[in-house]
């Protein structure tokens, strides 16, 4: 397990992560930091606990609106998986309505060929 520093709101803290992930801590502490930076700039020194603390809802509620747009996401992939699926069917049953069709097209001509020989052989006949 890997140890890293990290400095938030002017103090360092030591935290363990599981190795390789010690960038990645270190870019989310950077970036509670920010959050902290920005809070200072627009309230002033109002006590490190209540800018930790004031930092820690942004963060939620970045968090909650993002869960929020993810669901609305799942629900627009859900139906777009529904659309697709029934024009898939109804490609199906297109498919299957035009190889009728063919078909009946295809014994019509073959019977009008049949037809046609006949009353040709008949008219050689005479």
């Amino acid at each position: 397990m890997a140890q890293i520093t990290v400095t938030i709101n002017g103090k360092a803290f030591r935290m363990a992560c599981d190795d390789g992930e010690e960038d990645r801590l270190m870019g989310l502490a950077k970036r509670f930091d920010g959050w902290i930076t920005e809070l200072r700039g627009a309230f002033g020194e109002i006590g490190d606990q209540r800018l930790t603390v004031m930092a820690g809802i942004m963060a939620t509620d970045q968090l909650s609106e993002l869960e929020r747009k993810i669901a609305g996401l799942e629900e627009d992939l859900d139906e777009a998986r529904r659309q697709q699926v029934d024009a898939l069917d109804n490609m199906s049953q297109n498919e299957q309505e035009l190889s009728r069709s063919v078909n009946t097209a295809a014994a019509r001509i073959e019977s009008l060929a049949d037809s046609l020989s006949k009353s040709l052989r008949s008219g050689d006949d005479s």
